[in-house]
């Protein structure tokens, strides 16, 4: 009997601090983003006076509720504005405890600016989800539908919109700062197949991708990291009547110089002329 009591007191406390290790980073609240707000027994009310609508956080990170003084919610999560405002509604006099009910909903993200730095092509400010708004434009009465997921609100779209990473990029140490809190994602998985946590994001975050000392050319391919296709100036002044005296063609990102050259057609033609020809490469950092 001691024996099984060690047992499960261990099972406990591997779980336990399997748990604790397991990093979780929830999804506060940006300027811009919308919320929709319902409050129960309010059908008999005149609609310009129900606190039931559709509310955006301001750019001070407030939210301004009727008859009420704003309320903090940039940085926070929405059950802790679903708190303050029970608590406020109550103290306000406006319901009485056993019969408010309150429920607060997501119904849309903002396109947010992070900034995304170190072994990216275009570091910098980015702006990510700057999508079409669902109903930004619909009077509060219509725009009751809640839930909205954003693609393009994670860490692996706001690398990408800064152009992508370079072959030189140590995607296994890729840091994220938010406010006083760092944290460290192994993004590999995005080329090994592993599990990635694609982390979402809010307005301010920091994102920085450690350079390492060698290539990899193994990331030069098309991934959520990196782009899908690059421009490249071709030029071959033998043909120009073609076009081909310079010009710029997309092609996949990781293609091969002998790829370039033909999509120029540098190549071919009879030997007395063009055996003794010579592709050049430039590039810059």
């Amino acid at each position: 009997m001691s024996i099984l009591k060690f047992w499960i007191a261990g099972l406990i406390t591997t779980v336990a601090a399997i748990g604790l290790s397991v990093p979780s980073w929830a999804l506060p609240l940006s300027p811009g983003d919308r919320l929709r707000l319902f409050v129960a027994g309010e059908e008999e009310i005149p609609e310009a006076e129900r606190f039931s609508a559709t509310y955006e956080v301001n750019l001070d990170g407030y939210i301004k509720f009727p008859y009420l003084d704003p309320i903090l919610a940039a940085g926070r999560e929405v059950s802790e504005i679903e708190q303050d405002l029970v608590k406020a509604l109550l103290e306000g006099g406006f319901f009485q405890a056993d019969f408010l009910k309150v429920s607060i909903q997501l119904f849309e993200w903002a396109p947010i600016q992070v900034t995304v730095g170190g072994a990216v092509f275009e570091p910098g400010r980015v702006l990510i989800n700057d999508t079409d708004s669902k109903g930004r434009d619909l009077p509060a009465s219509i725009a009751t539908v809640s839930g909205d997921y954003p693609p393009e609100r994670y860490l692996t779209f706001a690398i990408l919109t800064a152009g992508g990473i370079k072959p030189n990029a140590n995607i296994e140490q890729v840091r994220l700062v938010r406010g006083e809190q760092e944290q460290v994602i192994d993004l590999s998985g995005v080329f090994t197949g592993s599990p990635v946590e694609d982390i979402p994001l809010i307005a301010g975050d920091q994102i920085i991708v450690p350079t390492r000392e060698l290539p990899q050319y193994y990331l030069a391919r098309p991934s959520q990291l990196t782009p899908s296709t690059i421009p490249v100036f071709l030029s071959n002044l033998t043909n120009p009547n073609n076009g081909r005296d310079l010009r710029v063609q997309e092609v996949e990102y990781g293609s091969r110089l002998s790829q370039a050259v033909i999509a120029a057609s540098c190549v071919g033609g009879t030997e007395t002329t063009n055996a003794d020809r010579r592709a050049l490469l430039l590039q810059t950092d």
